[in-house]
């Protein structure tokens, strides 16, 4: 250290320790101010960056730049002792005019300079005396000198106690900041509680608050105690809130980061467990994914997706919630069959002889199957045909496509769409949902194990909607073969092929069908079987799959074909079946019974037996009622489970105004079929053979017995004029005879449908001849003449010819009396 003889106004010893601290130099009130004596006209002036010194208050700065160096080695002993110390505006000014500084500055006693040999700066202690205001400079080189005058201090009233408790709170406050910062030292605290009741509290916290030094001046600039300590107080709770958050910050952090270093650490240990044990099996699992996404069959764009999911599931954490959902997904998309197919049988033969062993009938269906074999086999490839099988219940509809699998040499999935309302479970779900998965589609394609198998939609027509979604729309793509052959599924997101997919549709009614989605279809009609078909259904299917169902042997009840009639007339109605297999399976029951216990029973079932099997008759055959009485006549109707008869009955009562009655549960389509009857009547009067006054005399009454049962549509109405006729001529209609078709207002006769249904109900009811539209004969042409055996068929254009062929001249025994003078009495 160089002699401190250099600085010689200083009286200090060369021994004397260097190292002062912050709060040395205890001073007193009194010794604030400086003796006037002692000053000159004007004051050398030290501009300081960023600090400031209060009266009464010791502080080191470091003086560096040349200015100042020269300013502090040129003071004299007699009055070199005293600095005006000023802070300077803006920090980073280098050489500082006085207009760059602060108009407020504290005259500075300088205690000590300690100088450090090689280094370029030192270090003077300054102990802050008098404020000052600066007045002009007087030189400005070597270094920067100022007139002055002493600034004013207005103390705080003696015994003031609101200004005591603001020394108070300043002391409080400051403690909480130095204990914020760890154990404060033992003579900081002691010099604290010295001065705790002294203005120099105030000043001693001013100069060392961790503030910018715009603040210190700020509270430099305040001329009153009382305002400098409220001021003060403000700004140390401004401070302890701002380190009581940032604390609670560094405690999270520090929490958050331990958590991670503690997982971490236990995470290392594991993977060291584990690669003691044989490897990772996170890694494991990633690797298998790799090797079987290089296996699959798919295209560059899906190969480079997947790649990207692994990569991403590689980087997650195996306990993070997102890892299982990228690990299902994942599994997912690998466990599709990504264009691996089964191959196709081409064996035509095999083919019919596959769907005549396992259906009877159902020509239609098959020979549609048979044809798309034979186009496949000769071209190679076709796009999947969407076929829909509608039809009544118990037809085979559902199990003929595990038929035309077994044909192809497919796989065979099957989706049940009865009540469905979600959108969702044709498309998915996206993978941001909780439990997202992929829709029954990509589901079931994934079951398969193949891209192209034999896939059932059954039930399309019970399809619901609701705020949901509409499935049925979404299944529009999947249906659309120039479509389907990129079905996105939102849980995927990647385009998947379903146009080698034969999707086999089964509805009972297609009305209630989308037409968009009937648009993309191939209908295909499956109709109900006729007695002679059930009768072979149940000997080659129904009864074999009973026996093995019930445990029995093949030779312990003989079912002959008169008995099988009976069940199927007498306690089944319906166009498939399923009826007859639930009697069937009823009756195996007992015969299991008899087996069980070793009873007595003849392996024979008559017809005789059937009661004590099957119990009394469920059901009586539709017979026809014969022709005895006028106004009856009998019609053909169509139910969702097969072909009906019905009767039309006219009754005619005395009353003026021909008053028209309808009963028997009808539709509005069938009112209106009875209402144009009856105006064909009343403007073919004369044509039929009736007075007009008859007509205006008598009211009309039409009903349709089995009144509980409601009836609709058109098809009754010529049925409805020949009985209004009869009634109304009181002439017999023809015996045996029975008729079907819409009419128009002006007499024409208009074809309608279930015309295959409508023929078995005739049968079975013993008619013979039947009266259609000439345009249903189409329909009759497709017909297999088995069915038309016994039949005789009238195709009509026009109401006139269907009264010439209905009604006989003959009338009945005891006709009514329709005189018109009757019934002018």
């Amino acid at each position: 250290m160089s002699k401190n003889k250099k600085y010689d106004f200083l009286n200090i010893d060369e021994t004397s320790d260097p190292v002062i601290s912050f709060v040395s130099g205890d001073i007193n009130e009194s010794e604030i101010h400086v003796d006037p004596k002692d000053l000159q006209d004007d004051l050398p002036i030290l501009a300081l960056r960023n600090t400031v010194i209060f009266p009464g208050t010791s502080q080191p700065i470091a003086v560096a730049r040349t200015k100042s160096l020269r300013l502090i080695r040129s003071l004299n002993k007699k009055k070199g002792r005293y600095v005006g110390l000023i802070c300077q505006k803006d920090a980073e000014t280098e050489d500082p005019a006085l207009e760059d500084l602060h108009s407020v500055g504290v005259i500075g006693e300088i205690l000590r300079v300690i100088e450090f040999p090689g280094e370029e700066s030192i270090t003077v202690i300054f102990q802050g005396k008098d404020r000052f205001d600066v007045k002009e400079a007087t030189q400005v080189k070597p270094y920067l000198r100022a007139r002055f005058s002493i600034r004013d201090t207005i103390p705080a009233p003696i015994n003031d106690k609101e200004y005591n408790l603001l020394l108070e709170s300043i002391f409080d406050l400051s403690m909480q900041i130095l204990r914020m910062y760890g154990e404060p030292p033992k003579e900081l605290v002691q010099r604290l509680n010295s001065i705790v009741k002294s203005p120099l509290l105030v000043n001693f916290c001013c100069t060392n608050l961790p503030v910018s030094g715009a603040e210190k001046q700020e509270l430099l600039n305040i001329d009153n105690e009382r305002d400098r300590a409220y001021r003060l107080v403000m700004i140390l709770n401004r401070e302890v809130q701002m380190m009581e958050m940032k604390m609670n910050i560094q405690m999270k952090t520090r929490e958050e980061l331990n958590q991670q270093q503690k997982e971490y650490f236990l995470q290392q240990q594991i993977k060291t467990i584990q690669d003691e044990l044989g490897g990772n099996p996170q890694q494991a699992d990633i690797d298998a994914f790799r090797i079987r996404a290089h296996q699959k069959k798919w295209s560059e764009n899906i190969a480079e997706t997947v790649e990207k999911e692994i990569s991403k599931l590689e980087r997650l954490h195996p306990q993070s919630p997102d890892y299982s959902t990228q690990f299902s997904y994942i599994q997912t998309v690998l466990d599709l069959p990504w264009n691996e197919c089964t191959r196709d049988n081409f064996n035509l033969k095999n083919a019919q002889r596959t769907l005549d062993r396992d259906h009877f009938g159902l020509e239609k269906v098959k020979e549609r199957i048979i044809e798309h074999l034979a186009v496949l086999k000769l071209k190679g490839d076709l796009k999947s045909p969407i076929i829909c099988l509608y039809g009544p219940p118990g037809v085979g509809k559902t199990s003929l496509g595990k038929s035309i699998a077994e044909a192809l040499n497919r796989k065979y999935v099957r989706v049940s769409f009865g009540g469905l309302h979600d959108e969702s479970e044709i498309r998915g779900h996206r993978r941001t949902y909780i439990g997202a998965m992929p829709g029954r589609i990509i589901q079931n394609i994934q079951k398969a194990g193949s891209s192209n198998p034999v896939f059932v939609l059954d039930e399309i027509d019970k399809i619901g909607n609701d705020f949901r979604g509409d499935p049925s729309s979404a299944l529009l793509e999947v249906l659309d073969p120039e479509q389907n052959f990129a079905f996105h599924d939102n849980y995927l997101n990647i385009d998947y092929d379903l146009s080698k997919v034969l999707f086999i549709a089964t509805a009972n009614n297609i009305s209630t069908i989308s037409q968009p989605l009937l648009d993309r279809m191939e209908l295909i009609d499956v109709n109900g079987y006729i007695i002679e078909e059930k009768i072979e259904i149940a000997r080659r299917h129904l009864i074999p799959k009973q026996l093995e169902n019930h445990g029995l042997k093949a030779d312990a009840i003989d079912i002959p074909k008169k008995t099988i009639e009976k069940i199927i007339e007498d306690y089944t109605r319906e166009s498939g079946v399923r009826a007859l297999d639930k009697k069937l399976a009823q009756l195996m029951r007992k015969v299991a019974l008899k087996v069980a216990t070793k009873a007595e029973y003849s392996k024979t079932l008559e017809v005789s037996d059937l009661q004590d099997y099957l119990g009394a008759p469920i059901f009586t055959k539709d017979a026809y009622q014969g022709n005895e009485y006028a106004g009856v006549v009998t019609g053909l109707a169509w139910t969702a489970v097969g072909g009906e008869i019905l009767f039309i009955e006219t009754s005619l009562s005395k009353g003026k105004g021909g008053k028209l009655t309808l009963t028997g549960k009808l539709g509005d389509v069938m009112k209106e079929s009875a209402m144009l009857a009856m105006e064909y009547i009343r403007s073919h009067n004369e044509y039929i053979g009736i007075p007009y006054e008859v007509l205006e005399n008598w009211n009309v009454h039409i009903h349709v017995p089995e009144g509980a049962i409601p009836k609709d549509g058109p098809s009754a109405g010529i049925t409805m004029v020949t009985s209004l006729a009869s009634a109304f001529t009181q002439r017999k209609v023809r015996a045996n005879l029975a008729m079907t078709g819409e009419m128009t207002l002006r007499g024409k006769v208009l074809p309608v449908g279930g015309i295959r249904e409508k023929i078995l109900a005739a049968k079975r009811a013993g008619i013979k001849e039947i009266i259609l539209s000439k345009d249903n004969k189409k329909d009759i042409d497709e017909i297999k003449e088995l069915y038309l055996k016994g039949l005789k068929f009238h195709f009509v254009s026009d109401i006139k010819e269907v009264l010439d062929i209905a009604l006989l001249k003959e009338k009945v025994k005891d006709p009514l009396d329709l005189s018109i003078e009757d019934t002018k009495n």
